[in-house]
């Protein structure tokens, strides 16, 4: 007897390489996948200007990262409020106190989204929600706690996702892309507006696929929602999926998007990552020593296989 309802997800040609570049971009499942990468010590870069929500403002951050660099202090949407200076194009960890500091924060944030794109062999894009807030005709990425009153609310409509996207993916059409819409509900928008926004991403990143060959989708809301379809699945606030939901989807990804050598490979990194973090209670010990002994062998064979681990790039 089956209690699942499978999503078949098809393998990707060609496959990921463990020694691909990746980037992640959009909300908080985007981090979530990116801390996974990490325990296999894949090349990934997440989300360099903080946590974005909304398809138009993770655009924006795209278009930022081909601005001159004599032009991004003019182009940056500041604004002082309660003492500090934000950005409405970045996360809210990047205010600050003094104007200069947050100017050369947001530069840095571009300065490494330019650099990772450039090198990127797969972006992946996580779509949050289609609910944006608009501030004088401008879409912000983070309203800061600004009084609502200073922001319009509305949805987005399908079209004006792909007005936003399709130039970025033609003018980075050597790239390849992979499309997710976030499981997490966005539930302060009221269970049935968010529903609506999910339908709105999703119809979008389908007409992104169908539009452009160098773009895929993987079912991340399709998995949370029908294969795990429990909230025993889901963390204490009952939205965000729990570490043993992000695991199943990191898994489903990896069994569809690495052939069977690229998974072995993933498995011994995972495997150095939980060594290079496992506790020694008894660094002193002859046990500990032999530890240490061993797993630096597996270091330097392992650094040997994959030459990134010993330059970091």
């Amino acid at each position: 007897m089956t209690l699942t309802t499978p999503v078949l997800i098809p393998a990707v040609n060609p496959p990921l390489r463990v020694s691909d570049r990746i980037l992640t971009l959009g909300s908080c499942f985007a981090d979530s996948m990116a801390q996974r990468m990490n325990t296999c010590y894949l090349q990934v870069v997440a989300n360099p200007f903080g946590t974005l929500y909304n398809p138009l403002s993770i655009a924006e951050a795209i278009r930022m990262a081909d601005l001159a660099p004599a032009d991004i202090e003019a182009a940056l949407p500041l604004v002082q409020h309660d003492g500090l200076w934000h950005s409405f194009a970045h996360h809210g960890a990047f205010s600050s106190a003094r104007r200069e500091d947050l100017v050369s924060a947001c530069t840095g944030a571009i300065e490494t989204l330019r650099e990772t794109l450039a090198k990127a062999d797969l972006v992946i894009v996580t779509f949050g929600t289609a609910w944006i807030y608009e501030r004088n005709g401008h879409v912000v990425a983070n309203c800061h706690k600004l009084p609502a009153d200073t922001f319009t609310r509305r949805r987005l409509t399908t079209d004006e996702i792909l007005a936003a996207w399709t130039p970025i993916l033609q003018h980075y059409h050597d790239r390849r892309w992979l499309f997710t819409v976030s499981p997490i509900r966005h539930v302060r928008d009221g269970l049935h507006a968010n529903s609506l926004s999910k339908a709105v991403l999703l119809l979008a990143v389908e007409q992104l696929v169908q539009n452009n060959p160098n773009v895929a989708y993987f079912p991340a809301y399709e998995l949370l929602m029908d294969e795990l379809r429990d909230y025993r699945f889901y963390d204490a606030d009952l939205v965000h999926p729990s570490d043993t939901a992000v695991q199943y989807i990191w898994e489903r990804f990896t069994q569809t998007w690495f052939d069977e050598q690229g998974r072995h490979q993933l498995d011994e990194l995972h495997r150095l990552w939980l060594d290079e973090h496992h506790r020694i209670l008894h660094p002193d010990s002859h046990q500990a020593r032999t530890f240490a002994a061993r797993l630096a062998a597996r270091r330097s064979a392992l650094f040997a296989l994959y030459p990134w681990l010993t330059t970091g790039e």
